[in-house]
């Protein structure tokens, strides 16, 4: 999809379609009026009959509107003007882009970008237009035998803004915005392949794809072998009852100064999780495809900011394996040894991305960072708790985590924190060892967190525990891409910060 921004009058674009604005009680936008104007009334009286009230989600789609260069209008219903928020201008967007993909139309301008919005700029609004348009088109069908494009695809849109003065602006945006939707995107197409192709190895070399993408990138891939001289018990533990070799990636952006502390993003990458020892049930268990998701967010992030050259130091970190009930598989009750050199009683093996987390956060020492933060499908606790709308955030650091809510809620990819207080730290207590890996039937997500956290006292960190949000189920399953987007944004924020 090609994405630019324009200054214009909409009755004078020369396009397949302009697409303005209509609040509830029939209330036109400013460039409904000019186009109504321009057409001697013909939009208001379709309106007055009762053709479109405005509310939320309807439309309205005109051909050969009289005096407009546009071969068609459409018109978008938007409800109240002054209760219009993220979820609601999100919508907006996708109920155009599934309108215009149904109708054939190619190019687009969008006058969509005058809805006002409290607290929301320019940049803002055209970011999130282009992630609500890439997220009602993305399709995945790489793996099916008959692929049938459209007919007439949708290629262009143009997002209009209200003079010269903001063609730069808008440019940047649409910049920030299709690094982000490229990021999403390699975060849903990994993250829906199967797992017998989306291997560990496969993780690895996507990995190695991104190294020669982007000059600013260095990959590492450390293998088994290695893993375990470096006295990684507890991710051999579940790497052990796997034909596939498991792997320790990290990719590197060196964007900023030698010397800046990096920014340092820890992925869950289980690429199928049978539960091990512990096995799950049999219902949706192909759905444990998806418990990579954290890893495949890191890269989606990690190239978003690579594409736009930011002038930051940021470190994807992603523990990579397949949890499988093989003979040489972990049992419950196994004591495993930590590369922090914490001992760890393993009770239940379906706890298994705590166990890979802990070595790679302990790996995370090494690269001095400023802050880490870990993101993981990690505990069916978190939907309990929350639902398919947040993800969980814990963490040691305030600062870090009020941070990550703002980048929620700026972003539309939200995040809601829950308490990690030392209350919860006893139900880790083991008999045989330093701790246990679960901590029984209360506060699932939040005993998890306080698991991660004996492993994260030497420098800032937040967990999102995403498992909530990372894919839908049903009659719409897939991977959702999140939360790239939220990471992305916390990202932009940081750098603002440091540019004060």
């Amino acid at each position: 999809m090609e994405y630019t921004v324009k200054s214009g009058s909409p009755e004078k674009q020369r396009i397949g379609c302009v697409v303005v604005a209509v609040f509830a009680q029939r209330v036109l936008s400013a460039a409904a009026k000019i186009l109504d104007k321009a057409s001697g009334n013909q939009i208001s009286n379709l309106i007055r009959r009762g053709e479109l009230e405005g509310d939320l989600g309807g439309t309205l789609l005109l051909h050969n509107v009289e005096n407009t260069l546009c071969d068609r209008v459409l018109l978008i219903g938007c409800g109240k003007e002054k209760e219009i928020d993220t979820n609601a201008f999100r919508k907006i967007n996708s109920t155009m882009a599934a309108t215009l993909k149904a109708s054939g139309t190619t190019e687009v301008a969008s006058f969509l970008t005058e809805i006002p919005i409290k607290r929301k700029s320019l940049t803002w609004k055209i970011q999130q237009s282009i992630e609500a348009i890439d997220e009602t088109l993305y399709t995945f069908n790489q793996l099916k035998s008959e692929q049938k494009p459209p007919r007439r695809p949708l290629r262009k849109f143009v997002f209009s803004v209200s003079g010269r003065g903001q063609l730069t602006e808008g440019e940047e945006a649409v910049r920030r915005g299709m690094a982000i939707s490229t990021g999403i995107k390699l975060a849903k197409d990994l993250a829906n392949l199967p797992g017998n192709i989306c291997t560990p190895d496969y993780l690895a070399i996507q990995a190695l794809t991104m190294q020669k993408q982007f000059p600013k990138t260095r990959v590492t891939v450390i293998g088994e072998k290695e893993i375990e001289d470096m006295g990684m018990g507890t991710f051999m533990s579940v790497s052990k009852g796997s034909r596939q070799d498991g792997k320790l990636i990290t990719i590197e952006y060196r964007g900023g100064d030698k010397k800046q502390q990096p920014i340092v993003l820890v992925g869950k990458g289980v690429t199928f999780d049978s539960g091990g020892i512990s096995l799950k049930p049999g219902a949706a268990m192909d759905e444990m495809k998806f418990d990579m998701c954290g890893a495949a967010s890191v890269m989606g992030a990690v190239s978003a900011c690579a594409e736009l050259l930011l002038p930051l130091n940021i470190i994807g970190i992603i523990p990579a394996v397949e949890n499988m009930p093989d003979g040489v598989a972990s049992k419950p009750g196994d004591i495993v040894t930590s590369l922090s050199g914490q001992t760890i009683e393993i009770l239940n093996t379906d706890a298994e991305g705590r166990l890979i987390l802990c070595d790679a956060l302990t790996y995370a020492e090494r690269f001095d960072p400023e802050v880490v933060i870990d993101i993981a499908t990690l505990t069916g606790a978190v939907i309990v708790a929350l639902g398919a709308h947040p993800a969980a955030v814990l963490g040691n650091h305030k600062p870090l985590i009020h941070d990550l809510l703002k980048a929620g809620k700026s972003s539309g990819d939200r995040c809601w924190e829950l308490p990690l207080w030392d209350d919860y730290q006893e139900q880790l207590d083991s008999n045989f060892a330093d701790m246990a890996n679960i901590g029984g039937k209360g506060a699932g997500t939040i005993t998890a967190a306080c698991f991660l956290s004996r492993f994260t006292k030497k420098y800032h960190w937040a967990h999102l525990d995403i498992a909530g949000v990372a894919w839908k189920g049903g009659k719409e399953k897939g991977a959702t891409g999140r939360p790239v987007s939220l990471l992305v944004h916390y990202i932009f924020q940081h750098l603002n910060g440091k540019h004060k």
